[in-house]
């Protein structure tokens, strides 16, 4: 596994739009780019990043802007400036060359993810989910966007599962996140094909997940090896992290479904599932429900309900890092190595 150089204090971030642009939200993405500046990182925007659209520019040209941060020696990290839609797009534009001669640190979550898958399974680059470059502009900061800035700049703490998280997202009468929802991490085994709960575990193994709806849809593509990567770290074992943006109960019962025929939990020490972001009508039990089905008949830890993802506040996970998570009836902590 490669592990970048992390960004010291003058160095700069290269800031791209390989999915939507931010022209919607200037002011906050401003706020974020105030925090960077504080901890003595500059900062650098492609031409499409403060464009209003999803996409950003056709993909040709958010290909180029992506191969020009990592073609550039001044720039000592690449973000993405948002989330989105469109970023698999742009993959046949990506040059891998480049980045395996110039191999930095991505950071970015949701849309990107396919970045990551890319970088990650097929070059063996690591790589960072859970922050884009717009992440910081609440005031004052929580201490999940604290942690981000930490492990960004290579101190990695343990992080540790929060009290509370915001059910609602951004609240407009109070201009923030309202903490209103207990966090519920739940460890789930399993006994003749069913689910029942436990209260500890304490697993290591290689980091590898990101938005389970782009990892979907990338599956079976020339832009991820999910596979090599599972059979080059079997000896480490995975643990796996999703993050579901809008998959349905039976939407993400068959995209785990997909990845267990492929033999991609065949090494898990743990399958990690983030809070859903927009369920609808469904409930918890619904997505377990389907779940079973999966892990049912395979003797891998599953938990639900984990700080990952978009629900907020939400962990920074190091794609390709190794991972240790230490569970006790309802508490977590994560840590991470790079080894």
């Amino acid at each position: 596994m490669i592990y970048p150089n992390f960004p010291v204090e003058g160095d700069v971030i290269g800031i791209c739009a390989p999915s939507a642009g931010v022209g919607s939200k200037i002011d906050s993405f401003d706020l974020s780019l105030e925090v960077l500046h504080e901890i003595g990182l500059d900062t650098y925007e492609t031409p499409s990043v403060r464009n209003d659209d999803c996409p950003s520019a056709p993909p040709e040209i958010r290909g180029e802007e992506l191969n020009s941060l990592f073609e550039d020696d001044d720039v000592a990290m690449v973000m993405s400036a948002s989330g989105g839609d469109y970023t698999v797009e742009m993959l046949p534009y990506i040059d891998q060359e480049n980045i395996v001669a110039h191999p930095k640190w991505f950071s970015g979550y949701s849309d990107p993810t396919a970045i990551e898958m890319l970088m990650t399974t097929r070059l063996d680059i690591a790589t960072i989910y859970g922050v884009n470059a717009g992440a910081w502009d609440w005031r004052p900061l929580h201490t999940f966007q604290e942690n981000a800035l930490y492990i960004m700049t290579g101190e990695l703490i343990p992080q540790y599962s929060f009290d509370y998280y915001s059910s609602g997202g951004f609240d407009e009468e109070t201009g923030g996140y309202i903490m209103d929802s207990p966090v519920d991490w739940t460890l789930l085994r399993t006994d003749e094909g069913e689910f029942y709960e436990d209260d500890q575990l304490d697993v290591t193994g290689r980091l590898i997940g990101g938005c389970i709806d782009v990892i979907d849809w990338i599956i079976g593509t020339p832009y991820e090896d999910l596979q090599g990567f599972a059979e080059r770290y079997k000896d480490d074992g995975l643990i796996w992290f999703f993050d579901n943006f809008e998959l349905t109960p039976m939407n993400l019962m068959y995209a785990v479904n997909k990845m267990k025929f492929m033999g991609l939990f065949d090494n898990a020490r743990a399958v990690i599932f983030g809070r859903v972001c927009f369920a609808g009508d469904a409930t918890d039990i619904d997505y377990l429900e389907q779940l079973e089905r999966v892990f049912g008949e395979l003797d891998v830890p599953v938990i639900w309900g984990a700080d990952i993802g978009h629900t907020k506040p939400s962990m920074t996970l190091i794609n390709g890092s190794m991972g240790h998570l230490e569970y006790e009836e309802g508490w977590a902590v994560l840590t991470m190595e790079l080894i």
